[in-house]
């Protein structure tokens, strides 16, 4: 039997005090890992966020926003009642070709954030190689004489771990960045979700738009030539006039060429419709209602929390609590890091040694990095990143007037243009009976055919007119339910 060294331990390998060299490794490695955790959980350079003060109108009786992006908008279209309608929105959700690139934009911003959440772990990457080799018999040596060659096989199964311990919370501040940057990204995704909703309801209201004034423009034309025949037979029997028949033509050729106008006009929303859904423009074909819907009427009285629904503003918001992050990794990085490697595995001269105790092997190497001289490159990304921040408070502000401007712009059209509709309206219905009585007095023969003429072409120009303004009504109440973000929790909006 050995007999071991009273103060090295026992002949066993263990150290003194009875404990064995296992428990002794153990004991090193739970007394790192509870440093490793203390050290964790230790401060955060850099701000923390606060929402940047936003002058607003007292009248809007504006409280401080949160971004409510999150909370469900509903299939704000149906107020409308028009299934031809809700059958293209469907159509675009699933098919735009710019929504499923923005879904990809989320799916890569979610990612880098999963990758800035692995800073928190320690890596950890293992290999196994075997090394055989004939050392050389005339190679010099410090001994005075040479030695002869020989061969040795060397098996190894090497794990090698590193990490960083956050002392100064730059791994918490750049996942806190990331993981904005990927709520933003989903933000622009369900902004431009909801400028593809309110771009295909236009767009369809505009189509119903001209559709009407295609009718219009048909009709008027089939009755010009109608009066057309009745000239022409007048001018055979000699009672009528060539400038009847040639003013005549004159009218038909000029609502011809409105026609055409407004069937250019017609192709070219259903191009656009075609691309928003995703298809091409050759095989789409867009029915429309025969009518344009009656608009539905908006509440006068919409308090501000309703932009907190605006992607975009919430969107602005999370990229500058990204920023804000941002100057605390900056500012961390002008601090020590501290960082653990450690080495272990097995080594061998024979493979079924390979994986025996004895066999072991491991190493411990805490490393201290100190910024001394970086040539201003810390202090420049420090300034970098509190002049990003400047300007993500700046396009935030930004973002909340314009929210207030459009509100504002979208509820005046619809105001002023129930003036508008109901003006038209009035000059449809005198210009009509204006219509009538010239003829009827031209058959009398106490007017010229020329007041006639007049009469027909202003009842038209203000139908084509009142539609043009119908139509403006709708887009008007898409863009203010845009405005405010595509919905709400209580209707804002009922149908007359």
């Amino acid at each position: 039997m050995r007999k071991g060294n009273p103060r090295s331990g026992t002949g066993d390998g263990q150290p003194a005090g009875g404990v064995s060299r296992a428990g002794f490794q153990w004991r090193t490695v739970g007394w790192l890992a509870g440093l490793l955790v203390a050290i964790g959980a230790g401060c955060k350079t850099g701000p923390d966020y606060e929402r940047p003060e936003v002058e607003t109108p007292d009248a809007w009786r504006w409280k401080a926003a949160e971004p409510r992006d999150h909370v469900p908008r509903g299939e704000w279209w149906r107020v409308y009642g028009d299934p031809r309608l809700d059958d293209l929105e469907w159509a675009a959700m699933e098919s735009n070709l710019d929504l499923q690139a923005a879904l990809a934009r989320v799916d890569q911003a979610r990612a880098v954030a999963r990758i800035s959440r692995s800073d928190f772990f320690p890596t950890v990457n293992g290999a196994a190689s075997f090394t055989r080799y004939r050392s050389s018999g005339n190679a010099p040596t410090p001994l005075g004489f040479t030695i002869p060659s020989f061969h040795v096989s060397q098996w190894s199964v090497p794990f090698d771990l590193s990490y960083e311990f956050d002392v100064w919370g730059k791994v918490r501040r750049g996942f806190e960045a990331a993981r904005n940057r990927a709520v933003a990204a989903e933000a622009a995704r369900q902004s431009l979700m909801l400028t593809l909703q309110a771009d295909v309801a236009a767009n369809y209201f505009s189509l119903v738009g001209v559709a009407e004034q295609i009718r219009t423009l048909e009709e008027t034309i089939a009755l010009r030539r109608e009066a057309l025949k009745i000239f022409e037979q007048r001018l055979a029997a000699g009672v009528g006039t060539e400038f009847e028949v040639e003013r005549t033509k004159v009218e038909i050729a000029t609502a011809d060429a409105d026609l055409g106008q407004v069937r250019q006009r017609e192709a070219e929303l259903g191009n656009a419709l075609a691309i928003l859904c995703g298809r091409p423009p050759s095989d789409f074909v867009v029915e429309v209602a025969d009518r344009l819907p009656v608009p539905p009427e908006i509440a006068p009285d919409i308090p501000a929390s309703m932009l907190e629904r605006r992607p975009d503003v919430a969107e602005a918001e999370r990229q500058l609590v990204a920023r804000n992050a941002e100057i605390g990794v900056a500012k961390a990085a002008l601090f020590p890091s501290i960082r653990l490697t450690a080495q272990g595995g097995f080594q061998s001269g024979d493979l079924e040694d390979l994986f025996l105790w004895e066999s072991r092997t491991w190493g411990i190497s805490p490393q201290v990095t100190v910024p001394i001289f970086e040539g201003g490159r810390l202090r420049a990304d420090l300034e970098r990143s509190r002049a990003a921040y400047d300007e993500a408070v700046a396009t935030y502000r930004q973002k909340v007037l314009v929210a207030f401007r459009e509100v504002d712009d979208s509820l005046a059209a619809i105001r002023f243009l129930q003036d508008r509709y109901t003006a038209r309206a009035a000059a449809v219905e005198a210009a009509g009976n204006s219509a009538e009585i010239a003829l009827k007095r031209f058959s009398a023969g106490t007017v010229s055919f020329l007041e006639v003429v007049d009469a027909a072409s202003l009842k038209l120009n203000n139908d084509l007119a009142r539609i043009a303004v119908a139509t403006e009504q709708l887009n008007a109440t898409v863009r203010l339910i845009k405005a405010l973000g595509g919905g709400w929790e209580e209707p804002q909006l009922s149908q007359r």
